[in-house]
């Protein structure tokens, strides 16, 4: 195991370098001038189509608009907004969050084309059902000969996807303030792993073998309510330690184009810690959320990319600045010995003692839940693509076997392993995407022409008294 653990932290390492960064930053840098800031000009218009105004159940799709996005969240809004943001900071200190913040914003713009060419490219699987995703999009939008980078994407997608890093955090924090408090743990730590691990496959498995239909009518109903207990949370944290919120702005801004704190001045290092883990929070380019966007129910792709694009913005410039907040203004990032979700729990029991950890651990349990059940979605459609859509039901017993994995392995292994294959999943995302831009920008122009020549009509209508 230590062998095995050693290999995926070089490989995730190696897959992480300056390329990557380039691919996925640069990008989105391109994405963000050449659509002319558009997902910040739209921002409202996006809002009105999240509510349902343009919703038509006739639309080709399987759910709509709001639950598109509430799953995509329910899988991005989740332990990498807890835990992951844990690991970075202690990684590369308080300035890792600005460049989260950074990706975030690039992310927004990657985001709106990433997923409006998951539904302007949407193909059918192997029993003729419409699907959306980075593999449809390669094969459909670029052409036949290019279906061994979807290929490439689907393999990546088949472990990337694995909740494994869910079932661990949620395994450590369940574990370390619910249990080993209260006297409820054996002498051997494996099988309280083992035994919270079983647990989490069965409450899974009712979910997951529903279809999308019920992970995305569930996700619908949890995401709201996870975001606004965990916001409340935080705010309460932020009010009891008001004083320090400036410092703690300068020092990340400081932190951020000095990263003294932790990484003695390597700010390239500081930069790519930033962006790995906005990867991993938000997924804007890896491809995992376009396959989620893909089966909105909606014939206009443009509308579909513009409700994505909210996503990096809910995903890391709140949840994950919140989180950042917390461990900064108590200090804790400063323990050495917290690591990944028992640093956010130490934060939160600092600040409300004797139950803070447990309001961590209602929210741990929603994210944590939400994510492990859109991301069994991801992972069944790289299957299907791959094998056949008679048989995707199988990747779903594999799915929650790896759970038990999750919650028995090292944190180490677990987030090297899902980091490396989320950076070969970025490859054809981005590359897709960047060469299909022109067509996304094509049907922008048209979409939002007759949205123009719409609102001219209405008013028309509305001044003569139709």
């Amino acid at each position: 195991m230590k062998a095995l653990e050693e290999f995926l932290v070089w490989f995730s390492d190696a897959a992480w370098g300056m390329p990557l960064l380039i691919l996925l930053m640069g990008g989105g840098f391109y994405f963000m001038f050449y659509s002319g800031f558009l997902p910040f000009r739209y921002l409202r218009h996006a809002i009105n189509v999240l509510r349902g105004k343009y919703d038509d159940p006739d639309d080709p799709g399987d759910i709509n608009h709001f639950e598109a996005l509430s799953a995509a969240l329910a899988a991005t809004v989740g332990m990498g907004n807890i835990s992951g943001v844990a690991v970075a900071i202690a990684i590369g200190g308080p300035g890792v969050l600005f460049w989260m913040w950074v990706s975030a914003f690039v992310g927004m713009a990657t985001k709106f084309f990433t997923c409006s060419l998951s539904v302007m490219y949407r193909g059918h699987d192997s029993v003729g059902h419409l699907e959306g995703g980075p593999m449809y999009v390669i094969e459909t939008g670029l052409g036949k000969k290019w279906k061994p980078l979807a290929a490439f994407f689907a393999i990546a997608g088949l472990f990337g996807t694995l909740p494994i890093f869910q079932a661990n955090q949620l395994t450590q924090v369940i574990r370390e303030v619910v249990l080993e408090p209260n006297g409820f743990t054996t002498t051997d730590l494996f099988y309280t792993n083992l035994t919270i691990g079983l647990v989490l496959v069965f409450i899974t498995s009712l979910v997951i073998f529903g279809g999308i239909q019920r992970i995305g009518h569930v996700a619908g109903k949890m995401v709201p309510g996870m975001v606004v207990l965990y916001m409340l949370a935080v705010f309460y944290i932020m009010f009891v330690n008001y004083t320090a919120i400036p410092d703690a702005f300068a020092l990340i801004f400081k932190d951020a184009f000095s990263a003294q704190t932790v990484l003695g001045g390597a700010v390239g290092a500081i930069i790519i810690a930033g962006a790995r883990r906005a990867a991993f929070s938000n997924e804007a380019g890896i491809g995992t959320a376009s396959m989620m966007h893909g089966a909105a129910k909606t014939d206009e792709p443009i509308r579909e990319g513009l409700v994505a694009m909210l996503g990096p913005f809910i995903d890391t410039i709140v949840v994950c600045t919140l989180t950042g907040l917390a461990i900064i203004l108590t200090g804790t990032w400063q323990d050495t010995d917290a690591s990944g979700v028992t640093m956010t729990a130490t934060a939160f029991n600092n600040a409300m003692p004797g139950f803070g950890s447990y309001v961590l651990v209602v929210c741990v349990t929603i994210f944590a839940f939400t994510s492990l059940f859109s991301y069994s979605y991801y992972g069944t459609k790289c299957f299907s693509y791959l094998f056949g859509a008679k048989y995707k039901h199988y990747y779903n017993y594999f799915y929650v076997a790896t759970i038990v994995f999750g919650a028995t392995a090292t944190i180490t292994a677990v987030i090297a392993l899902i980091d490396g294959m989320y950076a070969m999943m970025a490859i054809p995302t981005m590359v897709s995407a960047l060469l299909l831009s022109p067509k996304v920008m094509a049907a922008a122009r048209d979409y939002f022409t007759r949205m123009k020549e719409f609102r001219e009509e209405t008013k028309e209508k509305e001044a003569k008294g139709v």
